[in-house]
């Protein structure tokens, strides 16, 4: 136990004494926790919509108020023809045109029908599908104010009707905020944790310190042991600077237990840190470490479930998730954050993340060969 406790000693002090070090492990996340959820809105707004109006009459104009009133479009252009439109939607300038016929007015009172044309830019397919059913809501919430306008009071209810009143359960406002902050955090805290140990071994390698430790007597567990612990005390650093943050600048508080959270990053730590470990034995150059981190990080990133739900994913992609430590840890935040779930609902997550963890430092230990 001396001897481990030399080497985290030793440890200690190198962290310390690296300022770069200690800024990229706290400033950057504290500063990338702030930015990434305000640009990560998954709330689409000001949608540029062109107009064509060819019948010029008042319903068209109330139907277009009607529109801009939503809070979700921005007019690009009113246009005397389609063709000048269009010529928008291929300068990027609009994402729909709105053609509204001649004879619009008309034909609504005469003959109860009207045909509208909707050109949609669908390069973003998320916004051209928000956009078209913002816009046929729209359409549909104009078309029944209509009827209730042209309705006689004696038939006001002439057919009966089905009123639907809807809960969201665990987040009433839908604020992606509450959703996204949490899996953010946890990218974070894998970044960090798993980036700084990569280079550690490594980095011992290129120092040429490496050989000085592989003559000593120190068994290759006391080894692991102080490259694993020192990040290990630093990860929860990292976390709690997190949570803080989310408190105070999102109103984020956990509707859980905090101790259980933390037990899962204890657990959730020792996989991540095994990894980076892992990467580190392989490597010879903090450039080979950096690259192979950089690789997995962003498979991490895309394929968590932070960006896009597991479920909607294809088989062969599920199968990898379910290796991956970063989509439990982001499921369990948001359960216990969001759900407030207790300890037997993420028990399971527990144990698959702590049997990767033994797993991967069993292979780091194994891996890294002490010779004379």
């Amino acid at each position: 136990m001396r001897t481990l406790k030399f080497l985290l000693q030793k440890e200690y002090r190198q962290i310390f004494r690296n300022k770069v070090l200690l800024r990229m492990m706290f400033m950057v996340p504290i500063i990338q926790l702030i930015v990434l959820p305000q640009a990560a809105n998954f709330t689409i707004r000001n949608i540029n919509i062109a107009v064509v109006d060819l019948d010029r009459s008042d319903y068209s104009q109330k139907f277009v108020n009607k529109i801009l009133s939503s809070g979700y479009f921005k007019m690009a252009a009113f246009t005397p023809s389609y063709k000048a439109a269009y010529e928008l939607i291929e300068k990027d300038q609009a994402d729909i045109v709105l053609e509204i016929p001649q004879g619009f007015e008309h034909n609504l009172t005469r003959e109860n029908k009207q045909k509208l044309s909707l050109s949609i830019n669908a390069i973003n397919g998320v916004k051209a599908a928000v956009g078209n059913g913002y816009l046929n809501n729209i359409i549909q919430d104009f078309n029944n104010q209509i009827r209730l306008e042209w309705m006689e009071p004696s038939k006001m209810n002439p057919i009966p009707s089905i009123e639907v009143t809807s809960s969201n359960w665990y987040n009433p406002t839908l604020s992606y905020y509450l959703f996204m902050v949490p899996g953010i955090l946890v990218l974070l805290v894998t970044l960090v944790a798993g980036n700084m140990t990569s280079q550690n071994i490594v980095r011992e390698k290129e120092m040429g310190t490496i050989e000085q430790i592989n003559v000593t007597p120190v068994k290759k567990v006391y080894f692991i042991l102080g490259k694993l612990i020192p990040f290990w005390t630093l990860g929860f650093v990292v976390f709690t600077l997190g949570l803080l943050i989310a408190w105070i600048i999102y109103g984020i508080i956990p509707l859980g237990s905090v101790f259980l959270l933390y037990l899962f990053l204890s657990v959730y730590l020792l996989a991540i840190l095994g990894f980076g470990l892992l990467i580190s034995t392989y490597s010879e150059t903090p450039m080979q470490a950096n690259s192979l981190t950089f690789f997995f990080v962003q498979i991490f990133n895309m394929m968590g479930g932070l960006y896009t739900p597991i479920d909607s994913m294809p088989g062969w992609a599920k199968v990898i998730t379910e290796l991956i430590p970063v989509s439990y840890f982001i499921d369990v935040m948001r359960m216990i954050v969001i759900k407030g779930s207790g300890f037997h609902d993420v028990l399971y997550d527990i144990l698959i993340v702590l049997a990767m963890g033994i797993i991967l430092n069993t292979w780091a230990m194994i891996n890294y060969r002490k010779t004379t």
